[in-house]
């Protein structure tokens, strides 16, 4: 009958030592035969079962020591045999398991590669690809970006989109419709079946609130209309392209997103006019825009780079983060704080003025100034009269606007 080893306690196995020799020392502790500490030469300490499996003599191992206790390599050590006994191999089981892990991650696709895909695959202008990347990357990817599609439920998509939903409902609804969009593609390129998760209409619409609902009240901290002149003259004394974005922007009422995504195919410099795709719009429909003269000399000073369709790139090539232009106005705001000066303020709550707010700007001086209502919708790309209104307006006013944006312009003080 084979000796039994002494059943070492947890005390007694912590305290265990190697010889100091050059190969590994092994100690049984005990508890159940077969059960060894593997102390390394260089420190290390491990769990081996020796045993046998048919007719063959196998060292098992059970795992890294102190990770796995003492009690936890007795259970695992039992487990084995128990498998053993019932004529399963462990050690052959675990890799079947492990090859059979890696054949469907092999076959699965992932959301973070899904993103790549299907922006190389659907979106062909090198702006929107940037821009609806950028997005997923930024919110998406952090909540399922390891995620096989497969795998991604409801639950999954909330948590991508609930701690933006009320804070930043305009991007929430946007990643979700690229979500839903990426999913959409993934289903049909064959690397997930069943319904989307990411679907607005009796899916998302039933757990989160309206975005109109939600997006109410929540204006942007807009630069009061007597301080717009002096505001931008201190903007064209400031370098670098956040700064000339953070001016074309001003000049032309956009969004930020449609100014950092500007490509140069889309800008008619010789007819003063840029054509932002649907694609890149709120409302998913063209929108032109009449150039002031002031924007046209901005532009045609600019640098272009080789390779690079952007107008306003960041300085690694890609597009220029929101924050981008945001700090640059943040930073303008403390200066004049600093030369002790109330700064560049909302006349209404008192709040440091952000790029979006210069859309407000623009629309309380086109009311000041007695611009017609539609026309100055119209620039800001906003929706104007009724369905059937929309249906029969064939023209956009864009030479009528073009007279606005240079008063606009000359008021700005960009001569």
């Amino acid at each position: 009958m084979p000796r039994l080893a002494k059943e070492l306690s947890a005390i007694e196995v912590k305290r265990l030592k190697h010889s100091g020799g050059r190969g590994s020392d092994m100690t049984a502790v005990g508890g159940v035969s077969g059960l060894y500490m593997q102390l390394l030469p260089t420190g290390g300490r491990t769990w081996v079962l020796r045993t046998k499996v048919g007719l063959k003599s196998r060292d098992i191992g059970l795992g890294g020591y102190p990770e796995v206790s003492l009690a936890m390599a007795r259970e695992r050590a039992r487990e084995a045999k128990d498998k053993i006994r019932q004529g399963v191999d462990p050690v052959e089981e675990r890799k079947a398991a492990r090859a059979a892990l890696i054949a469907a991650h092999r076959r699965g696709l992932t959301f973070g590669d899904a993103i790549g895909k299907y922006a190389e695959a659907k979106l062909t202008n090198v702006g929107d690809r940037d821009r609806w990347v950028s997005s997923l990357e930024r919110y998406a990817r952090p909540h399922v970006g390891d995620m096989l599609v497969q795998d991604i439920a409801v639950q999954d998509v909330l948590r991508v989109l609930e701690p933006i939903w009320t804070s930043k409902t305009d991007t929430a609804t946007r990643v979700r419709a690229r979500m839903e969009a990426v999913l959409s593609w993934a289903t049909v390129a064959g690397h997930r079946t069943g319904d989307n998760p990411a679907r607005w209409g009796g899916n998302l619409k039933e757990l989160l609130p309206v975005p109109s609902k939600v997006a109410k009240g929540s204006n942007q901290p807009a630069l009061a209309l007597a301080d717009a002149p002096a505001w931008f003259a201190d903007l064209r004394k400031r370098e670098g392209m956040g700064s000339r974005a953070l001016e074309f922007l001003a000049l032309t009422a956009a969004r930020s997103g449609e100014v950092r995504g500007a490509t140069w195919d889309e800008i008619d410099l010789k007819a003063g006019l840029w054509v932002i795709p649907a694609a890149r719009m709120k409302m998913e429909r063209e929108h032109r825009v009449p150039l002031p003269a002031a924007a046209v000399k901005l532009l045609e000073a600019l640098p272009r780079f080789e390779g690079n369709p952007l107008v306003f790139p960041a300085a690694r090539g890609g597009q220029l983060s929101d924050m981008t232009l945001s700090a640059t106005m943040k930073r303008m705001h403390e200066a004049e704080v600093e030369a002790e000066r109330k700064g560049w303020l909302d006349s209404r709550n008192g709040r440091p003025a952000v790029p979006h707010g210069l859309r407000s700007t623009f629309r309380d001086w086109a009311a000041e100034t007695g611009q017609p209502r539609d026309m100055a919708e119209i620039a800001l790309a906003h929706n104007t009269g009724s369905d059937v209104e929309r249906a029969y307006r064939r023209s956009d006013m864009v030479e009528r606007r073009r007279a606005m944006m240079a008063e606009w312009a000359k008021f700005l003080g960009a001569v």
